[in-house]
């Protein structure tokens, strides 16, 4: 018996690496699986239908249940299409995880305008479309008399909570991801839907040029950095275990899994009247001093200049 026995499963962007985890993880355990994925470049471009049958492919040899979908999640219409095909084709939704995404790496002195819409578009529109047509499903059904036990899991990423030098719109579109989700479990709790987010530290299209993707693993030997370590805390959120567990973002790689802790309000001084600028002198650096320490995926350091600077 698997722990998804019965469940209809949306993953966006499930053509290739962390998706692609997902997707098959979720097959093992039974579910009924919608592969979505246009199949591009890191670019957005030369779409593919055959990423996605590929995937569904392993699926059906392992003895599973699986659909391929070509729909763009960023365009109205195409997550529209995408929830109704689950609903037409396995006769209910119960998960939907959004991992589709592109990259357009730049410092920000460098970044077109496009460049930011582009990511922006897929990352932070697509899981929002993505989400409300799902959302306006278990919302009816609720209205309806019948009680959803849905889940949705979005991806969010370390650029996004911590920051990444070249990722400004990635960075902004991820973070962008982590507070839908903390809003969209507040909202949507009171319909039957839980609402969590993972940030994986995982070599996939998008990290190849991260510093460790050329790291030999000895074969047969793990390898933390392997995009499939994502998936088992991804289908566990979405268990009876998990029941209750809403509005949290998790950092997975690897064997680790870690809570991360969102915004909150550190030391405070407070005058009772309005501050003049010469006073703020000494309080704000007070403040600081009293403050967490600054985190950052990358430290800074003095020296500002770029070897190879995108």
């Amino acid at each position: 018996m698997g722990r998804c026995d019965g469940k209809v499963v949306v993953v966006t962007g499930a053509g290739r690496g962390i998706g692609r985890g997902e997707a098959l993880e979720f097959a093992r355990h039974g579910a009924q699986v919608v592969v979505n994925d246009l199949g591009v470049n890191l670019q957005g471009g030369e779409p593919n239908s055959a990423t996605a049958d590929a995937v569904v492919d392993e699926i059906v040899q392992m003895g599973g249940q699986a659909i391929a979908n070509a729909d763009d999640v960023s365009d109205e219409d195409g997550a529209r299409r995408l929830v109704a095909t689950a609903i037409e084709v396995f006769g209910r939704l119960d998960v939907v995880v959004n991992n589709a995404g592109i990259v357009r790496d730049r410092t920000l002195a460098n970044m077109s305008a496009d460049e930011w819409d582009d990511v922006i578009r897929v990352h932070l529109r697509g899981t929002f479309l993505t989400m409300r047509h799902a959302a306006e499903h278990w919302k009816a059904q609720s209205k309806r008399g019948i009680a959803p036990d849905a889940r949705i899991i979005n991806t969010s990423s370390n650029a996004g909570l911590l920051g990444n030098p070249g990722q400004s719109n990635y960075g902004a579109a991820k973070a962008g991801i982590a507070a839908l989700t903390i809003i969209a479990a507040q909202e949507l709790y009171r319909y039957g839907v839980l609402v969590n987010a993972i940030a994986p530290r995982a070599l996939s299209r998008m990290t190849e040029d991260n510093v460790f993707a050329n790291v030999a693993v000895e074969s047969g030997k793990f390898n933390p950095l392997a995009a499939e370590n994502v998936a088992p805390a991804v289908v566990w959120l979405t268990t009876e275990a998990a029941r209750g567990i809403t509005g949290r973002v998790f950092v997975v790689s690897g064997g680790s899994v870690t809570v991360a802790e969102p915004w909150r309000m550190g030391p405070e001084v407070d005058k009772g009247a309005r501050w003049e600028v010469e006073e703020l002198d000494t309080v704000i650096p007070d403040l600081l001093a009293q403050a967490e320490p600054q985190r950052f995926m990358k430290p800074l350091v003095a020296d500002t200049s770029v070897a190879a600077e995108r």
